[in-house]
């Protein structure tokens, strides 16, 4: 079943349970599209209110961007199950013939450190911007929603470097470990102060 067609008490089952997927990776994605949600729910709630007329057009278009992001990180959700399942079936080929099977958990590792990757990449270079706008133009009575948006991203992006970096330490080809590494250290390093700076803005203004 694909995680968009879940019910939730479904999903928390299956996350539950012994089957190792869906797994760590599928909750860093899951965690990124409720967060990318919430970022939509308060652009609608400043579409259609004439105070926030002069912002309309830009909550419309946040709104479904937001709705892409949130679609493409439940895809990733799939993926990243593929991805583990794909390592799995490696790990558990005959040992009898050593150098196949290390050949295949050599490609499986890389695929299943590049999916969390994938998900890192997306909230950096599109989900991110959604709450630095939102923080910005939408409704301000729904700024406690950006906050709570912006925990949720940063909760994805680095639950999806642990799954990154856990893969990576078994790679043998140091090279293309080391360059997903740095690339992965970039990513969390950017994003986390761009939402911490939300973050504050949020707490501030609640606080105040």
């Amino acid at each position: 079943m694909e995680t968009k067609d879940y019910i939730i008490k479904d999903f928390l089952e299956a996350l539950s349970s012994k089957s190792p997927a869906p797994g760590g990776g599928g909750a860093a994605a899951l965690a990124g599209a409720l967060g990318v949600s919430l970022a939509s729910m308060v652009c609608e709630l400043t579409i259609g209110k004439k105070k926030y007329a002069a912002v309309e057009c830009d909550m419309k278009r946040l709104s479904a961007k937001a709705a892409a992001v949130r679609d493409r990180l439940l895809e990733l959700a799939d993926e990243d199950k593929e991805a583990f399942l794909s390592l799995s079936s490696a790990y558990s080929m005959p040992k009898d013939d050593t150098k196949e099977r290390d050949a295949a958990i050599q490609q499986a590792l890389v695929g299943a450190a590049k999916v969390p990757l994938l998900v890192m990449r997306l909230c950096n270079q599109e989900a991110a911007a959604l709450f630095e706008e939102a923080l910005e133009k939408g409704n301000p009575l729904a700024v406690s929603d950006v906050g709570v948006g912006a925990l949720l991203l940063s909760a994805a992006v680095e639950s999806a470097a642990l799954n990154v970096f856990i893969n990576l330490k078994s790679m043998k080809d140091k090279d293309l470990a080391d360059g997903l590494r740095k690339e992965t250290e970039a990513i969390l390093e950017s994003i986390t102060l761009r939402l911490a700076k939300v973050s504050k803005a949020v707490e501030e203004r609640v606080s105040g």
